[in-house]
């Protein structure tokens, strides 16, 4: 039999968007809990994480993905897994509660940010984001803009 790629280490799905409508503050690894047919589809990159986003609660203390789409493994046919399910996330107590707490705050809410591979385990960072004004988007846009801009510049000058 026919050894498997390493795939250790290997960005699964990013969740680019997240950083353009949101501030994001505090971040943290954590694990995620698949299912047979889940791990499989998440190797072949079959996951969107850009509608996500996290339900912390602390009585009793967990974390659960929501909304994330991890799309059907075909041979997995009819023993396969519901596309769109809520997913527990390991994480202690102290930082379930910790992120719990931080939700709290009016506008806050917690992004999924990355899916990535980690010694063999799945791990997702997530952030606690609070949503950026649409004149924020803008001036994000604009220095880019111009950041670019410079550095077209220089690099004609060398």
């Amino acid at each position: 039999m026919a050894k498997k790629p390493d795939t250790d280490g290997e960005l699964i799905a990013e969740n680019r968007k997240a950083r353009h409508d949101y501030h994001i503050g505090e971040t943290l690894e954590v694990g995620i809990i698949l299912h047979g047919s889940e791990v499989k589809a998440v190797r072949d990159h079959k996951v969107s994480l850009t509608e996500g986003w996290v339900l912390a609660r602390a009585h009793p203390p967990e974390l659960l993905l929501m909304s994330v789409n991890i799309g059907e493994f075909g041979p997995a046919g009819a023993l396969g897994h519901k596309p769109v399910r809520p997913r527990g996330l390991l994480a202690h107590k102290s930082e379930v509660r910790r992120l719990a707490k931080a939700m709290e705050v009016k506008g806050a809410t917690i992004v999924p940010l990355k899916m990535y591979f980690k010694n063999g385990y799945a791990k997702v960072l997530i952030g606690v984001a609070k949503g950026k004004a649409e004149h924020d988007k803008r001036d994000a846009i604009a220095k880019r803009d111009a950041k670019r801009d410079m550095d077209r510049a220089m690099s004609r000058r060398r």
